[in-house]
């Protein structure tokens, strides 16, 4: 499959990056500075590209089966997650591209407590206005008419180990035994991936943790 990955140069884009191309699939990597990204492979490709700007989108993502978004946003910078949105679903559509997948945020996602888990007493402060921007650039994606699924992560996602191993929910915070919610970005890359491969959350939202 021909994949544009948008924010493939981050922490999180890196991983599915990789976890595309060890699956075999062609990637082009989106990118606003393609110099930042120093991975070199042959089915690799770059592309300049604003994803603030739908025409330079569109340019850069014409040709493709599907385009996965894995922008975030600068901290401090929040309010760009939501017009990156609207600008993600404008440039997919204008480039001919039906199948949208988004690396997105789990503060949306419901606690054992009943609200949203930026909502409980313990999730910290200073990241709540990021989560609180997923969770709004989340409305834009339900609401669009391309074929998209919501990745939302486990509330703590770190680099770690690629083990393909974990469990899936939907709108619910998945947490183990001792209510610990974790997930690392490979496994999350593997998930992302795995969807692209074999969809089965088209038009919807899963979750992801161990």
């Amino acid at each position: 499959m021909n994949i544009a990955i948008i924010g493939a140069s981050g922490t999180i884009g890196r991983r599915i990056t990789e976890e595309a191309l060890r699956r075999g699939h062609e990637v082009t990597a989106v990118l606003r500075n393609p110099n930042r990204m120093d991975t070199e492979h042959e089915r690799l490709k770059k592309a300049e590209a604003d994803v603030m700007d739908p025409s330079s989108l569109e340019k850069a993502i014409q040709g493709h089966d599907a385009v996965i978004s894995a922008f975030g946003p600068k901290f401090g910078q929040e309010e760009e997650l939501l017009a990156a949105a609207r600008t993600i679903v404008e440039g997919t559509r204008r480039g001919g591209v039906s199948r949208l997948l988004i690396a997105g945020g789990a503060g949306s996602l419901i606690a054992d407590s009943g609200v949203p888990l930026m909502d409980t007493p313990e999730f910290p402060e200073e990241i709540r206005p990021l989560a609180r921007a997923h969770a709004d650039a989340y409305e834009i994606y339900k609401e669009c008419d391309l074929e998209w699924t919501y990745v939302s992560p486990a509330a703590i996602i770190e680099p770690g180990r690629r083990t393909g191993q974990f469990r899936i929910g939907m709108d619910r915070l998945v947490t183990d035994e001792s209510g610990s919610s974790r997930i690392s970005a490979e496994d999350y890359a593997v998930a992302i991936i795995d969807e692209l491969d074999d969809p089965q959350f088209v038009k919807s939202r899963f979750t992801v943790a161990y």
